[in-house]
């Protein structure tokens, strides 16, 4: 390389310093730049909210931190990358390009796809595996989980160089991050109670804690939402931005297992990493999914919407209590575990009948761990429309007996309830003010069933189903033939 090149580490959802290849390859010739591109239309997009936006905030106050102790800092350019690429073409330096890969929204897997066709044209680009999800054409569904364990077991990459000196004679038009925040984050309106600190040291303390303590009973207790909050890994924000990677758990994970007093909860707390990439694959394999039903036949389903029943939903008054604390818990503080869900996702499916598309987006603003991958093909798993997963119909009385026997968890979300017998509670018959409900949960349950059958029984459905999963079904239980 010249070298009069300044490297450029363009940061996106990889905001660490530790086994991140692009900035490990970018820092070699310790010449480099870190920059972060705010997107404001990325940050408008499907599925984007403030709760993110305050973690990601953390993220780069740390980020920006271990740069320092690096000679580095972090650079903010606010625009997008065609922007950002106007601003490279303008300035006479020459530059290399260093990113990690990484499936996102349509947005910005359009922006940044046609930016590395045009940059390339210009300067040197270099782009990296970020975790185990292979690109394009070389998806192999049989192959996939042979290469995910290969991807896992890599050497994890050292802490890059130093910055030694910068060659740059002209700047570029970024802004430093105090500015950022200023500008973009502290003037937001918050959204929320309370949500996960974000950046490298919180994701190394909850790692830590969970493997010394917190994972005891994670098998069971995950499914809990009173107990799932403290005996979940929490990890799902960091690896969604990047501030530990996937590869660098799994092989701490690895280690731990050899001695750990709860082997069994981290074995299946090993099978969750596996899922996440699994999940993520399909959206890298088919970037439609965010709009369009995996199984073609599947987006005549639900027709329209019921803008009322989906106001209901989503700021928990449905009139169904568990139902209601899961939803107002989320939207105080960004997270609830899987089981719960993917009740709340089955019942706006199923129960209400509404288009995914129209409450995806809803429910992932909530999420401050939004994965665009994992949540649209769970969301699509529990709508009925991916033709390769059973209909699955959550009771959300069942869920509520089941979960929350004593109705701790009700009453803790919904004060009112505090002194409403526990029957009434767990069979959504609350005699005191408190919302009706919006649907009898048995008649539109059969409703679902009944509409999901008759379009699954077809000889055309089943043909699909057989294309569908070839391109994303899991290889861990069936084979090919």
């Amino acid at each position: 390389m010249d070298s009069d090149q300044t490297d450029l580490i363009i940061f996106h959802k990889n905001l660490r310093i530790k086994d991140n290849e692009s900035l490990y390859y970018g820092s070699l010739r310790q010449n480099y730049r870190c920059i972060y591109i705010f997107d404001p239309k990325y940050w408008r997009g499907n599925g984007k909210s403030v709760r993110q936006l305050y973690f990601l905030k953390d993220c780069l106050l740390d980020l920006d931190c271990n740069l320092k102790n690096l000679n580095s800092k972090l650079e903010i350019f606010r625009g997008d990358h065609f922007e950002f690429y106007k601003s490279l073409a303008e300035n006479s330096n020459k530059y290399n390009l260093y990113f990690n890969h990484t499936t996102d929204i349509n947005y910005y897997n359009a922006q940044h796809c046609k930016f590395t066709k045009i940059a390339a044209e210009c300067y040197n680009v270099n782009i990296f595996k970020d975790f185990g999800v292979q690109r394009g054409a070389e998806t192999n569904r049989n192959q996939w989980s042979k290469f995910w364990e290969s991807q896992m077991n890599q050497k994890i990459h050292d802490i890059p160089m130093p910055n030694k000196y910068n060659k740059i004679k002209k700047e570029l038009p970024t802004i430093s991050l105090e500015t950022f925040l200023k500008i973009s984050v502290d003037t937001c309106e918050k959204d929320f109670l309370e949500i996960q600190t974000g950046g490298t040291e919180a994701a190394e303390n909850l790692l830590s804690t969970f493997f010394t303590e917190r994972c005891n009973g994670y098998r069971f207790k995950m499914s809990n939402p009173l107990d799932a909050r403290d005996h979940c890994s929490r990890l799902s924000p960091h690896f969604a931005f990047g501030t530990i990677s996937i590869r660098y758990v799994y092989q701490k994970l690895k280690n731990e297992l050899l001695n750990s007093n709860y082997r069994i909860d981290l074995h299946s707390f090993k099978k969750r990493l596996h899922w996440h990439c699994h999940f993520i694959q399909k959206l890298e394999t088919e970037p439609n999914l965010e709009f369009n039903s995996m199984h073609s036949m599947c987006d005549t389903l639900r027709s329209s919407e019921n803008s009322e029943l989906i106001e209901r939903w989503i700021m928990g008054e449905t009139g169904f209590p568990f139902l209601d604390a899961c939803i107002r818990h989320l939207r105080k503080y960004g997270w609830i575990n899987f089981r719960m869900r993917a009740m709340i996702m089955s019942f706006a499916s199923y129960n209400l009948w509404q288009p995914w598309q129209k409450t995806s987006p809803l429910l992932a603003q909530l999420f401050v761990d939004y994965e665009p991958g994992i949540h649209i093909s769970q969301v699509q798993m529990q709508s009925g429309v991916t033709g390769i997963n059973l209909p699955r119909i959550y009771s959300v009385l069942k869920q509520s007996m089941d979960q929350d026997p004593k109705a701790l968890f009700i009453k803790k979300e919904i004060p009112q309830l505090k002194y409403e017998n526990l029957d009434d509670i767990h069979n959504a018959e609350i005699k005191s003010k408190y919302p009706g409900k919006v649907i009898d949960h048995k008649l539109s349950a059969a409703f679902a069933r009944k509409e999901i059958w008759n379009i699954r029984k077809s000889e055309q459905f089943k043909n699909i189903s057989k294309q569908v999963y070839l391109k994303h079904g899991s290889r861990l239980r069936r084979s090919i033939k």
